[in-house]
């Protein structure tokens, strides 16, 4: 049975040229019958003279029942007047037109539409016809103003919530994200958190991170911490994370389908109740280490007189080798009985004190902080600070490696550089009264300087501070010269390195270095 001839029907099988060939005008009325756009031609009045079979499906008028029939059947009130004023404008130019209108089918039931309408102009240059094609996107207009409203919902609730939110994609940027955390990238100096949070959670978890990230189980009230530096009180956040997978939308992923992963990040500030914790603990640290400096009071003041008692003891030791040398020649000496009594009493005395003197306290070897660990320090030294008036300039790196050490130890070394630089300013008397201390994370190592703007150690004096014994501050100076060798002794349990920095030209400056959690196993 063969189709009804349609009137835009070629009769003959006439060709069109296309390029240098030619294509029989059948094959582009039957594209044309066949396209899924609804397509229609009228004339100059707008009056329908053709509509496919999609202009059907879409309208619900059939082609019969619009023909000679003007395209403003299917317009509808909704569509603001100035919408058809712009469209007329353009065509009364000779020129196309695309655009979305509210369209009204057969049934009474409106639609969306996406409709673009040319001209076609004969070989003059005059108008004859109008070329319209259009299609119904209501379907997807809904499923995006659902997106956008959902979007629009979950980024309310988010940015409700008191507590720093933000989604990383697989590179670690942020998707989303709410009010909290944009305040907290206003504080932290032009640091991304996300960064931060993320660099922070990987050091201080270590293989940790990434297990729960493969598992995708997430971590939950992982503390960190921020040091924003420029005299700021360190900040805490509890932090939670959960991976989300979803599939990949991309055109890529369409016949291979792969997972995306998603961070979701959510800290809760909890600096006041880290501060009223350190509160306690600095007050039970005060107490530890006074007691840790009485002990080490002890132990410098032992150590000095038996390095003080020793010389003698050895120059009786010579004495009595030399007399006992003589008497096997068969020379007596008197002195002898007396020298040889001497020297027992006096090495009986160098093992009386050395069994005196404190042995130094079993510790773990833990991740150390040092900036937490500087911190501590300033805290313990906060009075003596306050009453020399004295500006310390606490410069630390935002976010610093940890060290494997003995956290005793370190601090108590630190609290000695502390308290060397304090002494040197209350000698020199200059007016200026300045600490510096600052932290810095290099490619495998963590460096802390410690300057201060007294008198500074002369140039000979420079390696000869580390000896035992050995002071720059006179007889009238206070300490027995062990504070340095004690700090040395520190440095080398912990493979670091310790120096007074020669391009100093005003004050000292103490400049240590000690291998990161990551580069030393103990």
């Amino acid at each position: 049975m063969t189709r009804p001839h349609h009137p835009f029907q070629p009769a003959n099988d006439h060709t069109i040229r296309v390029g240098e060939g030619a294509l029989p005008a059948r094959l582009f009325f039957e594209a044309v019958e066949q396209s899924s756009v609804a397509i229609s031609i009228t004339d100059a009045k707008a009056n329908i003279l053709y509509a496919n079979p999609a202009f059907t499906r879409v309208t619900g008028y059939e082609a019969s029942e619009v023909m000679g029939v003007n395209e403003s059947l299917l317009s509808d009130r909704r569509t603001p007047s100035l919408v058809y004023e712009t469209l007329w404008g353009r065509l009364r130019q000779l020129k196309p037109w695309t655009g979305v209108l509210v369209n009204r089918r057969k049934d009474g039931r409106r639609y969306l539409a996406e409709l673009s309408i040319a001209p076609v102009l004969d070989a003059q240059g005059h108008l004859t016809h109008y070329l319209g094609m259009h299609r119904d996107v209501t379907e997807m207009h809904q499923l995006e103003e659902q997106v956008r409203n959902q979007k629009a919902l979950i980024e309310s609730v988010v940015d409700a919530e008191p507590v720093v939110i933000a989604l990383l994609d697989e590179s670690g940027q942020v998707v989303l994200d709410n009010q909290e955390y944009k305040k907290l990238a206003g504080d932290m100096r032009g640091q991304e958190p996300a960064e931060a949070f993320l660099s922070a959670l990987s050091e201080s978890m270590g293989e940790a991170f990434e297990k729960a990230r493969s598992s995708g189980q997430g971590f939950v009230d992982h503390e960190v911490q921020f040091d924003p530096g420029a005299g700021h009180a360190p900040r805490w956040f509890s932090c939670s994370g959960t991976w989300i997978r979803e599939r990949d939308s991309s055109a890529d992923a369409f016949f291979e389908p792969r997972k995306v992963e998603y961070l979701m990040l959510v800290a809760k500030e909890v600096t006041e109740l880290k501060r009223q914790q350190e509160e306690m603990r600095m007050n039970a640290l005060r107490a530890l280490t006074a007691e840790s400096e009485l002990v080490e009071s002890m132990r410098e003041t032992l150590t000095g007189a038996v390095y003080q008692m020793q010389g003698p003891v050895n120059m009786i030791a010579a004495a009595t080798q030399l007399l006992e040398r003589r008497q096997g020649e068969g020379t007596a000496d008197p002195l002898l009985n007396v020298l040889q009594e001497a020297l027992a009493s006096g090495r009986q005395a160098l093992q009386t004190l050395e069994n005196c003197i404190p042995e130094e306290r079993d510790e773990a070897i833990i991740p150390v902080n040092l900036n937490a660990l500087l911190r501590e320090v300033l805290g313990l030294s906060t009075r003596r600070l306050l009453t020399s008036g004295v500006v310390v300039d606490w410069d630390p790196a935002p976010v610093l490696p940890n060290v494997l050490g003995r956290e005793g130890r370190l601090r108590g070394m630190f609290k000695q550089l502390v308290d060397n630089a304090l002494d040197a300013l209350d000698d020199s008397g200059t007016g200026r009264r300045e600490i510096r201390i600052a932290t810095q994370a290099l490619d495998d190592a963590v460096q802390v300087v410690i300057q201060d703007s007294g008198p500074g150690i002369p140039e000979s004096m420079r390696l000869r501070v580390f000896e035992p014994f050995v002071s720059t501050k006179g007889r009238g100076g206070s300490g027995a010269g062990m504070g340095l060798p004690m700090v040395q002794e520190v440095v080398n349990q912990h493979a670091g390195l310790v120096e007074v920095d020669p391009t100093c030209l005003e004050g000292c400056r103490i400049r240590l270095q000690f291998p990161n959690a990551s580069q030393r196993k103990l």
